[in-house]
């Protein structure tokens, strides 16, 4: 499948020096044929927040496992800092830290017991992590709970220590996997603050894995939409959103959605980013007005159940690309 790339910059936050992580080919396929990861490119700058954006399933977590060396790689390569992730995977470990989907905190220790384990796993010394212990404890508002046995944690404040137990190290590059999954709204809200702290903070370059469209377009400077194990997609979210224009038209229009697409391309109207999924249509106004898609339409004897306008979202985009609804697939 090609990557759909748009022809922009990062914008000036985004640093443009050496990528600290650097992907090349990089693929896995599992006993039985299974290829979960199929070839993938992308590098990110220090300091970046990179996001990998797809459903469960399309091989997000497989690509944050071999550049984190659980998961060992069928083919291609993966630096981090410039250390080859399978031929130097102890200097990667060293410059990376990673927050898994589950949680993997000892909930029969208190929090500051499982900080204080985490610094001497990673040989900091005990007046560095004591230091480093209370400056995270009140960086991720864990004061009130940090003595506290973890078992007595809801999951939203096990995700705060788990986040700050990946920062004792201060790694240079952080990864966080699906971080918010199960989290209710609010506290889903509160930990995106963290993170996005964490990066202005300690200037942390972040590798985030999500099926939420909402924090790929709120947290990252740039986004991979990974579908099937290829990445189909690599811009900044505006530039994604750019390619749809600022306003779409929903239409639903019967059983053969594409028929309809047909016809309007039949009659003028642009259709190149126009995409159909089972009875509804949807037709960026970029290079056309709703009235010349309704006047289209008329022409073709077609008639319209429905009608509504909006903003473009990377749900759109996702369709484009890929045929499915992202949060249909997660």
């Amino acid at each position: 499948m090609t990557i759909h790339t748009l022809n922009k910059k990062l914008e000036p936050n985004v640093p443009l020096c050496t990528p600290i992580v650097e992907v090349r080919g990089l693929s896995k396929t599992y006993p039985g044929g299974v290829e979960a990861v199929r070839g993938i490119d992308f590098e990110i700058a220090a300091g970046e927040v990179f996001g990998l954006l797809g459903p469960n399933g399309a091989g997000k977590s497989t690509t944050v496992g071999m550049l984190t060396t659980t998961i060992a790689p069928s083919g291609g390569s993966a630096r981090l800092a410039g250390f080859d992730v399978a031929k130097q995977p102890i200097a990667a470990r060293s410059v990376s830290s990673v927050v898994f989907q589950d949680a993997t905190v000892d909930r029969n220790l208190s929090g500051r017991a499982n900080l204080a384990l985490h610094a001497r796993l990673w040989a900091v010394t005990p007046t560095e992590a004591k230091a480093r212990i209370a400056e995270l404890v009140d960086a991720l508002g864990l004061g009130e709970l940090v003595d506290r046995n973890v078992g007595s944690y809801s999951g939203g404040e096990r995700r705060r220590l788990e986040i700050a137990r990946a920062l004792i190290s201060r790694p240079r590059v952080l990864f966080l996997d699906e971080p918010t999954v199960g989290l209710d709204p609010r506290i889903r809200h509160e930990l995106l603050d963290l993170i996005a702290d964490v990066r202005e903070r300690d200037e942390t370059t972040i590798l985030l894995t999500t099926h939420y469209l909402d924090e790929a377009q709120r947290l990252c400077d740039r986004v991979a939409i990974i579908h099937r194990g290829q990445i189909v997609a690599l811009e900044i979210p505006d530039a994604l959103l750019a390619d749809l224009g600022s306003e779409v038209l929903e239409l639903r229009v019967g059983a053969d959605a594409s028929a309809a697409r047909a016809a309007l391309g039949a009659r003028g109207v642009p259709v190149d980013a126009v995409f159909a999924v089972g009875s509804t249509l949807t037709v960026p106004l970029r290079d056309t007005t709703a009235g010349d898609v309704m006047e289209a339409l008329d022409s073709a004897g077609l008639a319209a159940a429905a009608i509504s306008s909006r903003q473009p979202t990377l749900d759109d985009v996702y369709l484009r690309l890929t045929g499915d609804r992202l949060a249909d697939a997660a």
